[in-house]
C-alpha cells in the first residue's frame, strides 16, 4: 500500500491521466511504417510546438557546424565555413546523427536542442 504522505503535491490523478490518454488517442494514430505515433490528418499540432521540419533543420545545422571527435568524446566546433553534408557518405551522416541524438535532447519548453549531462563512471 502507498503512503499518501509520500506523494508530491503536484501528483496527477488517475482521471487526468485517462483524459490525457483519450485526448492523445483522439488526435494521434500509430504509423507502423515509421514505428511512431503521428498526428491524424487534419489535426493541428499543439500551440507553441515547432514543426518537425524546424527541429530537424536545427539538428542538421548543428551537424553542419560541428563534428564528433572520438579522441575527446565530444563535439568540436568547426573553424571556418560549415561543411557540406552532401559530401559525406550516408554512413557518416547516420553515425553523426546517432551520436548527436545520444549527446543531445530536444527541450520542448525552450524549443531548442540541449546537451545531455555527461555521465561520469564511478570507480
Amino acid at each position: 500500500a502507498q503512503n499518501t504522505g509520500d506523494k508530491p503535491a503536484t501528483s496527477v490523478t488517475r482521471e487526468q491521466v485517462k483524459m490525457e490518454r483519450d485526448e492523445f488517442l483522439r488526435t494521434h494514430e500509430y504509423d507502423p511504417d515509421i514505428d511512431n505515433w503521428v498526428l491524424k490528418p487534419g489535426i493541428d499540432a499543439p500551440t507553441g510546438m515547432k514543426p518537425r521540419a524546424d527541429v530537424k533543420a536545427e539538428r542538421n545545422d548543428f551537424l553542419r557546424n560541428n563534428r564528433w571527435d572520438d579522441a575527446t568524446s565530444s563535439w568540436v566546433s568547426l573553424k571556418g565555413k560549415p561543411r557540406k553534408m552532401s559530401t559525406l557518405s550516408r554512413e557518416q551522416v547516420r553515425n553523426e546523427t546517432r551520436q548527436f541524438n545520444r549527446t543531445h535532447r530536444y527541450d520542448e519548453i525552450n524549443s531548442t536542442w540541449v546537451a545531455k549531462p555527461v555521465r561520469t563512471k564511478k570507480k
